[in-house]
């Protein structure tokens, strides 16, 4: 599916609002990180101790960025399209005494790489799922990161694209033009070997998956 850029973002603003952006930051101080968020975290762990800069693409409120720096990162930069999460985010930063190593930046990540640093980590957490294609996404996500690449995708399986695909059936119907996206798993595993990168860490639900990959 192709969209042009002012589409896909303006759909990403509506569908990310801030409604859901409280009530994701509610979630996250009850119930800690989400599923995903914790197999990535898990992963993380695996590569040994965590330090220097945290590159945090679709960064939501902020979970993995607070919960990579009480782990030992540095300081963080997220970047998410939704203006609501970022807000949100950037409070809660403050209210945790994190701001002086925290910033949040609104945008497509894609529109501002050339502004953002390199960082040691980069790491993206359901969000490969949002662009309609993954490669520029994957590509410029690789191009950042100076020793450790993490991410989570929904697995291309049957079932999770028959949900998928009702939900976003349900979408057209109610005219919400913002649309989830199953990329091919091997499609984006060599996409990534090919940057130089190797598979380190793996761990999978039914639905989704979390890999961590170390710059060769």
């Amino acid at each position: 599916m192709h969209c042009s850029c002012s589409d896909f973002r303006d759909a990403a603003e509506r569908q990310f609002s801030h409604k859901r952006a409280t009530k994701d930051l509610a979630q996250y101080r009850t119930k800690g990180p989400g599923q995903t968020t914790r197999l990535l975290l898990t992963g993380l762990a695996a590569t040994g101790p965590l330090r220097g800069v945290l590159l945090d693409i679709g960064s939501g409120v902020g979970a993995l960025s607070f919960e990579l720096l009480e782990r030992g990162m540095a300081s963080a930069v997220g970047v998410d399209l939704s203006s609501a999460h970022v807000a949100i985010a950037a409070q809660e930063a403050s209210r945790r005494g994190r701001s002086d190593s925290m910033r949040f930046v609104h945008g497509d990540f894609l529109a501002l790489a050339s502004e953002l640093p390199s960082a040691d980590v980069v790491t993206l957490d359901r969000v490969v799922c949002c662009y309609p294609e993954y490669e520029p996404l994957l590509e410029e996500s690789l191009r950042h990161t100076g020793r450790i690449f993490a991410f989570s995708y929904p697995l291309d399986a049957w079932y999770v694209q028959t949900w998928v695909g009702l939900e976003n059936l349900g979408r057209a119907i109610t005219r919400c033009a913002f649309r989830s996206f199953i990329h091919p798993v091997s499609d984006m595993e060599q996409l990534i070997r090919r940057a130089g990168f190797t598979l380190i860490d793996r761990h999978s639900t039914r639905t989704w998956r979390a890999d961590i990959y170390t710059r060769s």
